[in-house]
């Protein structure tokens, strides 16, 4: 039979969905499965998605139905689906909803309920909520401890039953936020004001899902100007709690009195505070205490925001599960998680309330087109020996830090003269060899916070037209002219490495609005099946990589276009 004679997808019994990469319908379908399934392979023919208890939570949590998802299923398959499996999926999604929490009236309890005797029969026979303290004392009903808020509801979800929390939020110390009069320039664009209204209807609790460079900061400042309550925001880094301090300054009538930055260089506590999760996890000694988690409880937050959300630490896991009274937005591009702990961030942040596909932003032009490219780079015979006889871990390492990818690196910088070049990369020693090659200089670690921030500056204004970044550089830094990256090595099969290093391009540009991102891969070598792994996530968000030999010149083998820009662009500083 022909690929266009069938449907494009096979839904098999073990809820995995094989999509034909060859079938018109292609690119429709892939846009439409991340809604409620998660890829989980993407070679040249069949991608492979999963369909699990969480991705169809999330998908109920967004307002779709089991039988939309039937429908679109059994649509897409141009067949039946195989038995059974449309009452799992319906049953999967009733469960998000049957079990409610609520709060007593005034002992201080809350009141877990079912829709059944039979579910509470159920948990009592497994002891999932008895093992939270919370005991029978009805038909339909159970009660225990507002303390063990956030415990009862990670174990339900983890025993399959998601609980919607009800509870309610206390409202924090009130807060006079607005945004600042005279602001022309700036207006909330349709996608930011509709996740930040998706957060309020959901109750003030869950993540929302928007790229890289679409300005997920803008969101949360929409959110505490419309909750006007003191907040704490939760960041990766020091840049980033700069670039936070600078919108609220930039957007709101706050005065810098009413901001404050709490890192390893001040501790400042102010009605809004901006921390990195390093100084809340910080602690003296491994078998310590951590000195700075009790800045949960220092003021009356109203709302705390977990920028990057997908990289919380599991300690503060720990924190946020005692602070469930507290409105909790997450902020993140992806909620990959390399632990396996989205159940987790499901649980104690949220549900997703908002996630807008990449591909769609980009044809709105609020995020650049990006080429993405795999320079596939030869070993030399020397390195290719010492490949053979090593051990795993280091095979990785050697094919990472390929000599021959500096060589290659530098055509590509020449097809590229006039553009704003960032050059990322996991190891110190391969970064510094790139540097004295490239003659550029390098951000790692341990480059001091001023220096970074004069080099970003420099970058910014179009003085350094190369800058070469390790790691530090992955999260909620901001460059927003940055239009082509080059990625040496990376972190084994990270997703959400990818994901992140990809949006360092992504801001809008000038004109053509067109961005390229290549990641140099040392070929016939185990770098390879990590590359693969690490364009998962934005193989599900619509990105295909076009695979390439080590070029003579990169300009032989792409159009490139030199005018990088587009008329809708926010302001850079808000698009973080």
């Amino acid at each position: 039979m022909n690929v266009i004679d069938k449907g494009p997808c096979v839904v098999r019994r073990d809820r995995t969905v094989l999509l034909d990469c060859r079938h018109p319908e292609f690119d429709a379908v892939r846009d439409r499965l991340p809604v409620f399934a998660e890829l989980v392979k993407s070679p040249p023919l069949y991608h492979t998605y999963r369909i699990t208890p969480l991705t169809l939570w999330n998908a109920a949590a967004l307002g779709a139905a089991p039988g939309e998802i039937i429908d679109s299923l059994e649509q897409w398959s141009g067949r039946g689906l195989p038995s059974g499996l449309e009452d799992e999926i319906r049953l999967l999604m009733s469960r998000y909803g049957r079990l409610t929490l609520h709060a007593s009236d005034g002992s201080g309890e809350l009141l877990l309920r079912g829709d059944s005797d039979e579910l509470l029969n159920e948990l009592e026979v497994r002891q999932t909520a008895e093992a939270c303290g919370f005991q029978r004392t009805g038909r339909l009903e159970m009660a225990g401890s507002a303390a063990c808020r956030g415990l009862l509801k990670q174990e339900l979800a983890r025993a399959g039953y998601p609980v919607l929390d009800q509870a309610g939020y206390h409202e924090g110390e009130a807060l006079d936020i607005r945004w600042k009069e005279g602001d022309s320039a700036f207006e909330l664009r349709e996608y930011q004001r509709e996740a930040a209204r998706r957060f309020g209807i959901s109750g003030s609790s869950g993540i929302a899902v928007l790229p890289c460079g679409s300005g997920k900061t803008i969101v949360g400042l929409a959110a505490l100007e419309e909750l006007k309550c003191e907040t704490l925001v939760l960041t990766s880094n020091a840049t980033s709690v700069r670039q936070w301090t600078e919108e609220l300054l930039k957007r709101t009538n706050l005065s810098p009195e009413s901001v404050g930055e709490y890192t390893g260089e001040r501790r400042q506590v102010r009605p809004v505070t901006v921390a990195t999760y390093q100084m809340l996890t910080h602690r003296t000694s491994k078998e310590g205490g951590f000195s700075h988690m009790g800045l949960f409880n220092e003021r009356n937050w109203g709302l705390i925001i977990y920028d990057e959300v997908h990289l919380l630490p599991a300690p503060v896991f720990r924190a946020t599960a005692e602070i469930q009274a507290t409105r909790r937005l997450g902020l993140t591009a992806t909620l990959v998680r390399e632990d396996g702990r989205e159940g987790d961030v499901f649980s104690l942040i949220g549900p997703k309330v908002y996630d807008c596909p990449w591909k769609t932003l980009e044809r709105q032009g609020w995020i650049a087109a990006v080429q993405c490219v795999e320079v596939q780079v030869p070993m030399e015979p020397e390195l290719k020996k010492r490949y053979l006889y090593a051990a795993p871990k280091e095979k990785f390492r050697l094919a990472s830090a390929n000599p021959a990818k500096a060589e290659t690196a530098v055509k590509i910088i020449e097809a590229h003269k006039g553009a704003s070049i960032l050059v990322i990369g996991q190891y110190l020693d391969q970064l510094a060899g790139l540097a004295a090659i490239i003659g550029a200089p390098v951000i790692t670690g341990k480059t001091p916070q001023q220096e970074r921030i004069e080099l970003y500056n420099r970058f910014n204004a179009g003085v350094l037209p190369v800058l070469i970044v390790s790691k530090v550089a992955n999260f909620a830094v901001n460059l927003p002219d940055a239009s082509v990256a080059i990625e040496v090595s990376g972190a084994f099969g990270s997703r959400q490495e990818e994901a992140q290093r990809l949006g360092r391009v992504l801001r809008p540009k000038r004109g053509a609005n067109h961005a390229f991102f290549y990641t140099l891969v040392t070929e016939d070598s185990r770098e390879q099946e990590f590359a693969l792994k690490r364009r998962l996530f934005l193989t599900e968000q619509g990105y295909e990589y076009a695979v390439m030999q080590k070029p003579d010149s990169a300009a032989q083998e792409f159009n490139l276009l030199p005018d990088c820009g587009n008329p809708h662009e926010q302001e850079a500083s808000g698009s973080l």
